[in-house]
């Protein structure tokens, strides 16, 4: 499918938009949760404002794929759309906490359903070679909503109120939508096949599940939930997998496994949540206590962790599709993101802020230089009638493993820290702020037990993408094609 230049920069634009103000609605809430808890009475219920639209926009990806397969992506990247701006003016005339809860969990859904069709829509109008170019400029959107989310948010809190922090998508995403309908092309699907139904009803219980159990199992108080969470996961994780052995239409082709791009192409997106993602909601906390920050100076780190993940995606993308070679890039990556997480661990803390900075910035780096290049690759690899489908998935292990790892660290620097704690401190009182109103050996004290904490979690995370320096040796070397897919038979298109 061709478009002409002009469609396809308009496209773009549309995408970037609707991708960015997705992205931007997961972080520029942050700022706002003690405000929103405070008008609506609902501390308790505050994290839920979070944690369901995480959970609505994870379980609900291999759904959505396989709906942009079976009646195309424009219908379903017009409905989300739609969905959103209709959810984002639900949550800000909430009057309550579940009002809110449930309006954000349909925010998740809808945010899932732009994110998933922006990447199918553009491998749908690219060309191979063309399409690593498109996919980040698409994924740029996620690193700058994480830049400048919790600043906007707190603007906008702080001089509009709470609820412009969702009003505010409305008029931007109704401009997208004017120039979606006119840009996004349609793709007639003339067969309609059975949808695997028992696969998505199985796949979304043990994948609501797992999430609930992960974010339950650090909670003594929840240690029952979290084991019978983590129960019925497993056994319908079980049914789900003899399901779709036997589905005709299965929501996860588990054969496409077989191939070596995308099996390769899947562990490095996977590696993606596990290796980055999780450990950068950490570093805050880790610059606060172990180098005495303020808590505005520690942001700092995560912000070059990030800026050095936008700025290499941007340029791996455009690389490769002036060259159609892909292959060093993930393997270049990969190595250096393990390296750098392997000289986090050994920093002595003390050091200037701007050395575990630079550090990062590299990780960050690495980490870009296949973020969005391995979507295209993998695209690449399935027929055209399964492009929603595979890239579902890459999204899918990406935001499990963050979540599923952000879990795990959670729980490891909780107990650690409080193991290494010596008498008379505790764990559950320890702020910043206490840390540095103790005297100078307590600071010390402390300082390096976080330091003891963190080290084994960035071996660890090497680890992973040690792993994934295998994985990026493992994909072929073939350039990408500058001929577009051929048309299915049971596909039409106009543009």
């Amino acid at each position: 499918m061709t478009l002409t230049p002009v469609r396809l920069r308009i496209l773009v634009a549309s995408l970037l938009t609707v991708s960015f103000l997705g992205a931007l609605d997961h972080t520029v809430v942050s700022t706002s949760l003690a405000t929103i808890a405070g008008d609506l009475g609902a501390l308790e219920h505050m994290s839920w404002v979070v944690v369901g639209y995480t959970l609505a926009s994870t379980v609900l990806l291999p759904v959505l794929g396989k709906l942009g397969d079976r009646i195309g992506p424009r219908a379903v990247f017009l409905s989300s759309l739609v969905l959103f701006l209709i959810a984002s003016l639900a949550c800000g005339f909430a009057p309550t906490m579940e009002w809110l809860v449930v309006a954000r969990v349909l925010q998740g859904m809808s945010s899932a359903g732009l994110q998933l069709m922006s990447q199918t829509i553009i491998a749908q109008v690219t060309t191979p070679r063309e399409r690593p170019k498109y996919l980040a400029v698409i994924g740029a959107a996620f690193p700058i909503a994480i830049l400048i989310g919790p600043v906007i948010g707190g603007l906008i809190t702080d001089f509009w109120g709470w609820q412009w922090v969702f009003w505010v998508n409305i008029p931007v995403g109704a401009a997208a939508l004017v120039l979606a309908m006119v840009a996004v092309p349609h793709v007639e699907v003339l067969e309609r096949r059975r949808f695997d139904v028992a696969g998505a009803v199985t796949f979304t219980v043990a994948l609501v599940a797992l999430v609930l159990a992960v974010t339950w199992w650090t909670d003594p108080a929840a240690a029952v939930a979290a084991l019978t969470a983590s129960v019925v996961s497993a056994v319908a994780f079980v049914i789900f997998f003899i399901a779709e052995l036997r589905a005709v239409e299965p929501v996860l082709p588990l054969a496409y496994f077989r191939d070596r791009t995308i099996s390769a192409g899947t562990a490095l997106s996977a590696i993606i949540g596990i290796g980055l993602f999780s450990i950068t909601f950490y570093l805050p906390t880790y610059f606060q206590m172990a180098y005495g920050t303020s808590a505005t100076i520690s942001g700092l780190v995560p912000i070059a962790t990030v800026f050095g993940m936008l700025l290499s995606n941007l340029a791996t993308g455009f690389i490769v599709s002036r060259t159609g070679r892909y292959r060093a890039f993930p393997i270049a990556g990969t190595t250096l993101a393990a390296v750098g997480l392997v000289v986090m661990s050994q920093l002595p803390v003390g050091l200037p802020l701007w050395v575990p900075m630079i550090v990062m910035f590299a990780v960050g780096v690495g980490t870009g230089a296949f973020m969005s290049l391995i979507v295209a690759i993998v695209q690449g690899a399935v027929p055209r009638s399964e492009t929603g489908t595979i890239t579902a998935t890459l999204n899918l292990v990406r935001q499990v493993g963050s979540t599923v790892t952000t879990a795990v660290i959670g729980g490891v620097i909780g107990f650690g820290v409080a193991a290494l704690l010596p008498p008379g401190l505790d764990a559950a009182t320890l702020t910043p702020k206490s840390v540095l109103a103790a005297d100078t050996a307590t600071q010390t004290q402390i300082a390096a037990i976080y330091h003891d904490v963190f080290a084994p979690i960035f071996i660890a995370l090497a680890a992973a993408y040690a792993i994934g320096i295998v994985a990026a040796i493992l994909l072929p070397g073939t350039p990408l094609s500058d001929e577009p897919a051929p048309e299915p038979a049971t596909e039409s298109a106009s543009v």
